[in-house]
């Protein structure tokens, strides 16, 4: 069995930034534990599947270690897929999630848009644990429906933050975000996910789907330009829909290939 493969730089205009994904467009549903294995051998952040159904996409994500609930430069990768390399008619995608529920992307030129649920989230105690995983002290901490996100101070304890990732890893979550206010964005962020074989994300998309609301709260305002400072940067354009947010960004395509199965 051949399957074709796709690699997208997403949320960047420039290859060799941004957050890589790979992208695997299936006929049909194949088992997990073979999708899990492309994930594990592919060894990006995440690797996307999806397969077509009428006027939708059902799509899946997958890092080297366990399926996902939600990823969003994954997401827009797929988008870039079907919009620019399979032929997709239009300039909207209806995709699908199985955890997630529905989910689209809108082309407007090379600005690809997600529309995804917003998260919520609730303030807690900021916990000795918590202290033990970052050489910052957070100014608050919250959890949302899958990651803790902590604040800091500024943007240069976001860009200087050095992870403990053994500590981290012991937190109950998929993984933590680190944010502040940006210098010359609204905010900024970093995630880290070893929980799920993910040190540290170079951006994520689904993480802004819990600082969208929260910066909305602290900033009275809707619309946000936002940067994630990992060492390949990201840059996104956010906006808080009630209780969806959009999240834009570029792709850029890097590599076309097969998988050979036996």
């Amino acid at each position: 069995m051949q399957l074709k493969i796709y690699q997208v730089d997403a949320f960047t205009d420039k290859i060799f930034s941004g957050n890589p994904a790979a992208i695997c467009p299936l006929d049909h549903w194949l088992d997990d534990t073979i999708l899990q294995n492309i994930a594990m051998e592919n060894n990006l952040a995440e690797t996307a599947f999806y397969v077509q159904k009428g006027d939708q996409y059902e799509l899946r994500w997958f890092t080297p270690t366990v399926e996902v609930d939600l990823c969003g430069h994954a997401t827009l990768a797929s988008a870039y897929v079907l919009f620019f390399c399979e032929n997709h008619q239009g300039d909207t995608i209806h995709f699908h999630s199985p955890r997630s529920g529905a989910l689209t992307v809108t082309k407007k030129d090379k600005i690809l848009t997600l529309n995804f649920p917003a998260d919520t989230y609730e303030p807690v105690e900021v916990t000795d644990e918590m202290l033990q995983c970052f050489n910052y002290t957070p100014t608050s901490a919250h959890k949302g429906r899958t990651d803790y996100f902590f604040v800091f101070e500024k943007e240069e304890e976001i860009q200087n933050m050095v992870p403990v990732l053994q500590k981290i890893a012991q937190l109950d979550c998929r993984g933590v975000i680190v944010t502040a206010r940006g210098n010359h964005v609204d905010f900024v962020s970093r995630f880290f996910g070893p929980q799920t074989g993910v040190d540290e994300d170079p951006v994520t998309g689904s993480a802004h789907t819990t600082l969208t609301p929260y910066w909305s709260q602290i900033l009275n305002k809707s619309e946000f330009s936002a940067i994630q400072l990992s060492k390949r940067k990201g840059h996104l354009q956010c906006k808080i829909l009630g209780d969806r947010v959009e999240i834009s960004g570029q792709g850029r395509l890097y590599l076309v290939g097969e998988i050979f199965l036996d």
